[in-house]
């Protein structure tokens, strides 16, 4: 039994260093009444909009959501972007160590939502430069004398080019390591303590499965092969399953109205850092993992969820 009272004050003791891609999210919201007579288009009259932190900076302002200490080390442009991502993390309680690269931009994601769909995103990226990721790495050194876990937060956009060293590092302080994958090389994260692919992302590296039998023999062959601790495949209304020492834990979807789904896996990997580094199980911090991202996918957009709500959800 999750006792609510417990995980409340629990939760609030954990030391949690972010490391990853961040990005900044913008939505436009507006209303859509006719067709474009230039192109076959909805034309949005846009009436609002609102900005949030995506990416790695979304995992941070989870972990803190949950009440959480929390460090997010990262890159960004030297731009007005990275500004605004950098204020916008410190007002919901992040610790923030950004690097400004003068040589590229922040990573921004624009999304146009028009009668609560969205119809259009548009991206900004480059790839930080060299130097700056190994002053980055310097400081992820320096900084883990003083943390309890450790989330890698992997968007592709090439913030964790180290991140082998990283995982290394942390091994060799005996700091549990959760990495959120991308890409096709896992290889890159050999060591970790729990790796958290979605469905698609783990059937891009290990194929297609027929049934939950083979799902498991595929799982436990990648998670030896990387010499992991534990593997949990997040799979949507399938729930998610966790493989660890020839052991299967499937926690199933608790019902719930799906809104959008961006953003879930953020909350997975923040609610299982904190949990995991307040003391609980890991088959405990899975189930407190799947009931956050029941909730989330509640919300629009990349947002999080707090204690209250989570201990709100627990069954009694």
């Amino acid at each position: 039994m999750l006792d609510r009272q417990h995980i409340r004050d629990r939760f609030k003791k954990p030391r949690i260093l972010v490391v990853g891609d961040v990005m900044l999210d913008r939505y436009w919201f507006g209303e859509v009444s006719r067709i474009s007579p230039e192109a076959p288009v909805p034309v949005v009259l846009v009436n609002k909009s609102e900005e949030r932190p995506g990416g790695a900076a979304n995992v941070a302002r989870g972990v803190s959501a949950l009440g959480a200490n929390c460090i997010l080390l990262s890159v960004t442009g030297n731009d007005e972007a990275g500004s605004r991502l950098q204020e916008l993390l410190q007002e919901e309680g992040v610790q923030t160590k950004l690097y400004r690269d003068a040589q590229v931009d922040t990573t921004v994601k624009l999304r146009v939502i028009g009668r609560q769909q969205q119809l259009l995103r548009i991206d900004f990226e480059t790839h930080p430069s060299h130097e700056i990721l190994l002053a980055k790495l310097t400081e992820f050194s320096n900084l883990l004398d003083n943390i309890d876990l450790v989330i890698l937060s992997d968007y592709g956009k090439g913030g964790l080019k180290h991140i082998e060293t990283m995982i290394s590092q942390c091994n060799q302080r005996h700091i549990p390591v959760l990495v959120d994958p991308k890409g096709e090389d896992y290889y890159r994260y050999r060591g970790a303590t729990l790796l958290t692919p979605n469905r698609s992302e783990f059937k891009q590296v290990a194929g297609s499965w027929k049934d939950d039998r083979e799902l498991a023999i595929k799982a436990q062959e990648l998670k030896d092969k990387l010499s992991l601790s534990a593997l949990l495949v997040t799979r949507s209304e399938e729930g998610m399953t966790l493989y660890q020492n020839n052991e299967v834990f499937h926690e199933p979807t608790r019902a719930q109205e799906v809104y959008d789904v961006s953003g879930a896996g953020d909350t997975v990997i923040a609610t299982l850092g904190v949990a995991m580094a307040a003391g609980y199980s890991l088959k405990d911090a899975v189930k407190l993992a799947n009931l956050a991202a029941g909730v989330v996918v509640g919300k629009l957009g990349t947002a999080v969820v707090n204690t209250d709500e989570l201990c709100h959800v627990i069954p009694n």
